[in-house]
């Protein structure tokens, strides 16, 4: 399967061979794993590859329930998911964006950071369906409680184990996409930062087991950014259009405070009152003041330093429209009084002097004397 057609060849694993041909390579990694499911010899190490393991089966009042732990195995699952994130990736760079791209004849600047919002667009919607639909087939968000009740929730379903390997890869497999989407040096430190940010909180989440609280955390923020890339992308079709602008600011805010709200009150408080306090990594518990304190000592700040850099942001933007309109009205007044009509002496003017329909001066009057 290739996905574009490409009239120069490259030599074999090169930087250009690498860079053009990356998709493909891993559709056919994806495909070697697909095909060793048909053989039963191979059969059980690629299901290492696409099913989670660590599954235990847990009695419950209807029969049995599976539920999954995390390990070192979760490894090989992401990997693979890795390469099918990337796949995804250039199936959406080549047959939707590029094809935008050339409609709308954007500068260089624009068409790459018209590809981030594009891709990010795609992926925040996907992810916030899911995350929605897992959060209320599993009552987490009917019932808050169970957000921090029977901690740790170690045993996970299926889908919420699902959910965090495919969200892992899907930030793992960003960094790659940095070099093989050619990024500018310069934008490369901002990449990175927010791609180590969520890989952060969503790994912590994960094997702190603290997944619940986690869940709901990634709806408000993936919702958040949903609005900021739709907003991006209709900027660059209209740069009049900023309307979605400050329906995102005003989601970003209340993002910000709800986040910080829901992790004092689960980590601070919610966890605090249960009765299991001790520090037991082998059956995952967490739950002590240190670990609290360290947690929220790293989640707290980061978000006042998101809501401090937010408002920076929104003051260099109104000083900057403000310098905008006072530049126009300047303008405006300029033009205002250069089209009004200039009142001129009888007769015409040369070198400054008011001449007579003759040619002549006019004489002036002399003044009689008192």
């Amino acid at each position: 399967m290739a996905f574009r057609r490409r009239a120069k060849s490259y030599p074999l694993f090169s930087q250009e061979f690498l860079i053009h041909n990356h998709a493909d390579i891993g559709f056919c990694l994806v495909l070697c794993v697909l095909i060793a499911l048909m053989f039963e010899a191979t059969a059980k190490t690629a299901f290492l590859f696409i099913l989670p393991q660590y599954n235990i089966s847990v009695p419950a009042a209807d029969g049995e329930l599976v539920h999954y732990r995390y390990g070192l195995k979760d490894l090989i699952t992401i990997l693979f998911y890795i390469f099918i994130a990337i796949i995804l990736h250039m199936v959406l760079q080549d047959y939707v964006l590029d094809k935008i791209n050339r409609r709308l004849h954007l500068s260089k600047v624009k068409h790459s950071k018209f590809n981030e919002s594009g891709q990010l667009v795609a992926f925040h919607l996907t992810s916030m369906i899911w995350c929605l639909y897992v959060v209320v087939t599993e009552g987490y968000l009917s019932n808050p409680r169970s957000w921090w009740e029977n901690y740790p929730h170690v045993f996970l379903p299926f889908q919420v184990k699902f959910f965090y390997l495919c969200q892992l890869a899907y930030w793992l497999h960003a960094l790659p996409e940095l070099y093989f989407q050619k990024v500018r040096k310069e934008e490369i430190p901002r990449h990175l930062r927010y791609i180590s940010l969520y890989l952060i909180h969503i790994a912590g989440a994960y094997l702190l087991n603290l997944t619940r609280l986690g869940l709901i955390l990634l709806l408000l923020q993936y919702f958040a950014e949903f609005l900021f890339h739709m907003a991006r992308l209709f900027y660059f079709t209209d740069e009049n259009n900023e309307k979605l602008f400050n329906a995102w600011a005003v989601v970003f805010v209340v993002t910000r405070l709800f986040t910080l709200t829901l992790f004092v009150l689960v980590v601070g408080f919610g966890l605090a009152r249960l009765e299991n306090q001790a520090f037991d990594p082998e059956k995952g518990n967490f739950n002590t003041l240190l670990s609290r304190m360290c947690v929220l000592s790293l989640v707290c700040p980061f978000q006042a330093w998101m809501m401090w850099h937010f408002i920076r942001f929104q003051l260099r933007r109104w000083r900057e429209y403000r310098n905008e309109q006072s530049a126009r009205q300047r303008a405006a007044a300029l033009t205002k009084q250069q089209s009004k009509p200039v009142k001129r002496e009888s007769g015409y003017h040369e070198n400054g002097v008011v001449k007579a329909e003759n040619g002549t001066s006019p004489r002036t009057k002399k003044l009689k004397s008192p």
